[in-house]
């Protein structure tokens, strides 16, 4: 097997019925599986995939169990050589598997790759690329300043604005919208922390891959459509495709800036001095406590 492709699914069945499309155009001649995990959705996701996808292995959970152990439950069953983690809410290029899988055959330091990951409106969804967090980073991004100064390399570091999109290069993590990793070197490393209910998931596994020696790669050389935000309703890009209860928004809201913190107090807070580390923390709780009231 190549390719093992997994999608965690919560109430996005149409975004999600377009998704498995176009794995089946993105195919040609390579061997893939396709997992669906469904974390109890109440708007008949099941039902389609087992209908319209009789071929793609459904994992059906009674609740929602969060994006990291979903994503673990199929990759402990996942043959492939290769494993694609995916959201439902993306669409992709009929390329976009073969570049992938010749990418990481030709780099074999490369532990995770990612490709160029567009909006409905054809911008890059800034996410794609990053680096870490640092104090410094996550001030310029949460304060706007990368957006006052974009494409600079003092303020607009955390999104990469200051390497060009249209090149090749190393990065410090991706998101998981779109994540090809190198099935070998899980082994080595382990799954998702499932500490990381949603969220903050992606960073910590490609941070831990860095540690243990392996190379993040981003290409331009191939694209994919993300409805951003779609399963949480937290994105105007996929307001109009999907629809969430107060509830669940409120809860993404809160776990964008949870997961935050927990990658801080376990990758960070050891590298900088105590009143850093006050800041930062009280900074998170301040914002966590706006964004849950916004909802």
């Amino acid at each position: 097997m190549d390719i093992s492709i997994i999608i965690v699914s919560y109430n996005t069945r149409e975004l999600l019925k377009d998704c498995l499309i176009s794995i089946k155009s993105a195919i040609n001649s390579l061997k893939v599986e396709v997992f669906v995990v469904d974390n109890n959705s109440y708007d008949k996701t099941k039902e389609m995939v087992k209908k319209d996808f009789p071929e793609v292995t459904l994992i059906a959970n009674k609740k929602n169990v969060g994006f990291s152990k979903a994503n673990n439950q199929a990759i402990k069953k996942a043959k492939g050589c290769y494993i694609l983690v995916l959201n439902p809410d993306t669409i992709l290029s009929s390329d976009t598997l073969d570049k992938m899988f010749s990418l990481m055959k030709k780099n074999k330091d490369v532990a995770v790759a990612t490709c160029r990951v567009e909006l409905p409106n054809g911008k890059l969804d800034r996410d794609c690329r990053r680096l870490y967090p640092t104090p410094w980073r996550a001030f310029t991004h949460f304060s706007t300043l990368s957006r006052v100064f974009p494409n600079t390399k003092l303020f607009d570091q955390y999104q990469m604005g200051h390497i060009s999109d249209k090149l090749e290069h190393e990065i410090e993590s991706c998101v998981g919208a779109f994540m090809f990793v190198r099935t070998a070197n899980i082994k080595k490393v382990g799954l998702f922390d499932e500490d990381f209910f949603f969220y903050g998931e992606d960073l910590d596994w490609c941070y831990r891959f860095r540690q243990a020696g392996f190379k993040i790669a981003y290409t331009p050389s191939t694209k994919i459509i993300h409805y951003k935000g779609a399963a949480s309703g937290m994105k105007q890009t996929s307001a109009h495709v999907t629809k969430v209860t107060r509830q669940s928004k409120k809860r993404a809201l809160y776990e964008s800036v949870h997961s935050m913190e927990l990658f801080y107090k376990k990758h960070l807070k050891e590298k900088y001095p105590f009143y850093i580390n006050w800041l930062v923390l009280v900074s998170l709780k301040i914002l966590e406590r706006i964004r849950v009231l916004s909802a």
